[in-house]
């Protein structure tokens, strides 16, 4: 996989930020230390097994510092990873390969623990229809990359942004019951002013109103929060005739009893807001250092 598919300026402007942030002042230490003369070759190295994601853009950081640093990229975005593994070597300036390390890292470890992590809720519910998606639940400013990292692990993309599909919430049906509403006509007043075509997608907590929510005419069902028992019956009632959504305490130990109850997608907010960042560090080659 590749972030090719991904829109180039939003990517550049991602990374432009990142490494303001870091870089906009300056390194005053390598700038104090290293001769701006001395060049080497650094190593990517993998410390920790799970998916690799982020490569390319950590490329694109070390090129965005030093157009002229040699970036060889060794493993792809997608390929299992395990301690040992050379991810990429740079070659060229030391004091443009330090002052890129930290940015292009904090891109790839934490891209990569995203893509590792989907992976394993990915592979608990193999042998299942179900399909594992991610939330809007995203660090602000990188969502972009984030769900490139989702998908990259074996996970589907939900709502990128607001405008993508119509998805009401119990805050939503809270606010429109207090103004006398059935869910039966929340339902019809979204058909009504959504743009045509847009997917309609409803949150309910029983199979009761599942069952609601299906004769409106819901396109996908979110069953927030529910028992095992009650998605199973819910699902039962409405298979083939409307696409059902597991969201909510979803973990690994009870993603697969949730996959079970025959529901097609389950939402997990955890693949990017309680993700372990995947240990991976740059490492100087102390044989490859010269002036030039």
């Amino acid at each position: 996989m590749s972030t090719s598919q991904l829109p180039e300026r939003q990517v550049e402007a991602i990374i432009e930020a990142a490494l303001e942030e870091d870089t906009g002042q300056g390194d005053v230490t390598s700038e104090a230390l290293i001769p701006t003369d001395l060049a080497g070759k650094a190593t990517i190295l993998v410390k920790e097994s799970g998916v690799l994601a982020g490569i390319d853009v950590a490329r694109r950081v070390f090129q965005y510092i030093d157009p002229m640093l040699q970036v060889e990229i060794l493993i792809k975005d997608g390929t299992a990873i395990k301690p040992g593994d050379i991810a990429a070597t740079i070659d060229g300036s030391v004091i443009s390969i330090l002052e890129s390390e930290r940015t292009a890292l904090n891109f790839l470890q934490r891209l990569s623990g995203i893509a590792s992590t989907t992976a394993e809720y990915v592979a608990r519910v193999k042998g299942t229809e179900a399909r594992i998606y991610d939330t809007r639940k995203t660090t602000p400013g990188i969502r972009l990359l984030e769900k490139y990292a989702v998908r990259t692990g074996g996970g589907q993309n939900h709502r990128m942004h607001l405008a993508e599909a119509v998805l009401i919430k119990d805050n939503h049906i809270a606010a429109l019951r207090a103004m006398g509403m059935s869910l039966t006509e929340i339902l019809a007043k979204a058909r009504k002013n959504a743009p045509a075509g847009i997917t309609i997608e409803v949150e309910v907590n029983s199979a009761k109103e599942a069952e609601e929510a299906m004769q409106a005419g819901a396109d996908i069902i979110m069953l927030d929060n529910m028992s095992a028992a009650e998605m199973k019956k819910a699902v039962e009632k409405g298979a083939g005739r409307v696409k059902f959504e597991a969201s909510g305490n979803i973990t690994l130990d009870n993603v697969r009893q949730a996959a079970m109850t025959g529901v097609d997608m389950i939402s997990i907010g955890a693949l990017t807001h309680s993700y372990k960042a995947l240990d991976i560090s740059l490492e100087m080659e102390s044989q490859t250092l010269k002036l030039i």
